[in-house]
């Protein structure tokens, strides 16, 4: 596989198109389950696995399921490994499993793992495929891991489900805290991705520049 590839579709899954701070998808759970660190972590594992999992299948069949029937077959494939993370949970981790409630049978519409499949499964091969569900899962966990944080230290005094002190601002666990504390998460990671990406391209403007020894 080509290296610049698999980097530009790391970058892509956790930077430059994170699917939370950047396209703003999966809004729902983002908003709801962040209200505790775990609770972000778990949602983002899961989706994690079903992306690869959806991604890996749909690359497979991509020259095989007519394009008529596309979105009905993506989402066949998808609910089947949701019903699959279902039932592991239900099974192994049931007080996750219950702190998740109706969001994770709502994966199987999540707009992530759509748009992933229809974007990038169905055009590249396997191992690309399955890179692609790897990152902008990790992506999304990243994102509801660090929101989750934030709000269970300052909306509950507790990291992790351990209590860290008895100071609370219930504000954070609130729906109004939900959206005020993602929109400082999204101004924040894309003011600092803003200031870092050009800086990159400043520094290959002047290698450019010495390369050439003309302006471009």
């Amino acid at each position: 596989m080509d290296g610049k590839k698999i980097k530009n579709i790391a970058l892509d899954g956790l930077l430059r198109n994170n699917p939370t701070f950047r396209l703003v998808l999966g809004t729902c759970p983002t908003l709801a389950l962040t209200t505790a660190a775990m609770n972000g972590i778990g949602m983002g594992l899961a989706v994690t696995f079903i992306l690869i999992c959806s991604n890996v299948i749909i690359s497979m069949l991509r020259k095989v399921i007519p394009s008529a029937v596309r979105i009905p077959a993506f989402v066949l494939i998808i609910a089947t490994f949701v019903t699959m993370v279902r039932m592991l949970l239900d099974k192994f981790v049931p007080s996750l499993y219950e702190s998740m409630g109706v969001y994770l049978p709502l994966i199987v519409v999540n707009c992530i793992i759509l748009g992933r499949a229809e974007s990038f499964a169905s055009k590249n091969p396997v191992g690309y495929s399955a890179l692609d569900g790897l990152f902008t899962g990790l992506g999304f966990t990243f994102a509801l891991t660090f929101m989750g944080i934030f709000r269970e230290v300052l909306g509950s005094g507790s990291l992790f489900g351990a209590h860290l002190w008895d100071f609370k601002i219930e504000f954070f666990t609130s729906s109004a805290g939900a959206f005020f504390v993602y929109g400082v998460f999204i101004a924040a990671f894309n003011g600092i991705y803003t200031k870092i990406d050009s800086k990159i391209r400043a520094l290959h403007y002047d290698k450019m520049m010495a390369l050439t020894g003309e302006e471009l």
